[in-house]
């Protein structure tokens, strides 16, 4: 039975999901941590956010998230080259909420 969803042809394309879904969460400062940690429904908005159609499985967002960490590391080592910045910043206080610190 020959096996759709890892032919070389389902891969290409997963992969170039991927590769646009992570371009738009750098430009936004949003980590693979944070991508990991997100709800299935924030995922899938920001996939519409990012016109791209939502991933069906979890396997494309790991790639997403692995992709996300990659490009921290590299930016990390090259931070004075223009792809290390983010566009896009101050957009991620929609994606990504900070902790409420408890009143004392």
């Amino acid at each position: 039975m020959a096996d759709y969803a890892h032919s070389d042809a389902s891969v290409s394309r997963r992969a170039e999901k991927a590769r646009r879904l992570a371009v738009y969460l750098w430009d936004r400062d949003i980590s693979g941590a944070e991508l990991r940690d997100m709800p299935a429904a924030t995922r899938r908005k920001l996939a519409r956010a990012a016109e791209t159609n939502p991933p069906s499985t979890d396997e494309t967002w790991l790639v997403v998230a692995r992709l996300l960490d990659e490009k921290n590391a590299w930016a990390a080592r090259n931070p004075g080259h223009a792809a290390a910045g983010r566009a896009h910043v101050d957009e991620k206080l929609l994606w990504v909420k900070p902790p409420i610190t408890p009143w004392s």
